[in-house]
């Protein structure tokens, strides 16, 4: 995904004067391309997150299209008092873009674990969330986030991430689900670097003669309530699957939605991360099995509650 990024930027970089790379000392080779091209756009802020984001809310309200990056937890928890009043308070069209959410770093542990980003960010006006599924869910993030003229969070994996789509994303649209497969039985809705995973448990639920629909939800604010309304009222069963705290997160923000909008509740589960840090010593995939989220105990618990 942050190679995707990183070679979309430069695109765009090369398509807008306005577009401006800010990093928290990160991605220095990574962003070579760009740096070649627009040396006079690249600034490395050092490890000083918070001045970061001041800049770049500065930078968004003289005109500029700034995009802050760094590794998730530095880009949000660690500033998350400038992007409250600095970015989102005056409105200013700056591009948050997190490397690394969820469990992607889980061999570095808990400080740079990132469970619970999702649930700061959607809850600050103004502020819209993007968790993107694959490198072409990136780009496209990456390009819409461009023609808003509001704030906008990027929540990435890190890298070597299965592809998903089959090309470039034409009809990409903030809010707006994307259907991966087509299911009658039960609808699982996926946001973030989970959705290889689910596309995964849809073939394994497939094998007991369940039919799986798969969503990715990129968008976790605002939410894509047409099609919320849409899956609850066809399916027997709608899960949400995030490589989140259950607390706050996409989940979270189905269950008020549904709440909110009386919605009868037929059957509805959710997979998340526990309310707890995650202190076992391990890469991402032994950290998902660890917490419940592989493939195949998404569908071993879906069947369960199908019975």
């Amino acid at each position: 995904m942050r190679n995707a990024f990183a070679d979309e930027l430069t695109k765009l970089g090369d398509q807008d004067s306005r577009i401006v790379m800010l990093s928290g000392d990160i991605g220095n080779r990574l962003f070579d391309k760009f740096k070649a091209k627009h040396p006079a756009r690249f600034f490395n802020c050092g490890v000083a997150e918070a001045n970061m984001m001041g800049v770049a809310a500065g930078m968004a309200m003289n005109g500029l299209r700034p995009v802050a990056y760094t590794i998730t937890p530095f880009v949000t928890t660690r500033c998350l008092e400038q992007i409250r009043t600095d970015v989102c308070y005056h409105e200013a069209p700056v591009t948050i873009v997190a490397v690394g959410a969820g469990l992607a770093y889980s061999g570095l542990g808990p400080t740079h674990h990132a469970c619970e980003d999702i649930s700061f960010l959607r809850s600050i006006p103004n502020m819209v969330v993007i968790a993107p599924g694959d490198a072409f869910e990136v780009r496209a993030a990456l390009q819409a986030s461009m023609k808003q003229d509001r704030p906008v969070y990027i929540r990435m994996g890190k890298k070597g991430e299965p592809v998903v789509h089959k090309g470039p994303i034409a009809d990409f649209a903030i809010g707006k689900a994307i259907t991966i497969t087509e299911g009658k039985d039960v609808c699982l809705l996926s946001t973030g670097n989970m959705l290889p995973e689910v596309i995964e448990a849809a073939h394994k639920l497939g094998e007991k003669g369940i039919s799986a629909q798969v969503v990715s939800f990129h968008t976790v604010k605002p939410l894509d309530e047409a099609y919320l309304k849409q899956a609850f009222g066809k399916f027997k069963l709608v899960a949400t699957i995030e490589e989140h705290s259950l607390i706050g997160g996409f989940g979270a923000a189905v269950s008020e939605w549904l709440s909110d909008s009386k919605t009868p509740n037929q059957n509805f589960i959710r997979f998340g991360t526990p309310d707890a840090f995650f202190k076992k010593s391990g890469e991402q995939e032994y950290a998902r099995e660890m917490l419940g989220l592989s493939a195949h105990q998404i569908a071993d618990k879906i069947i369960l509650a199908l019975h």
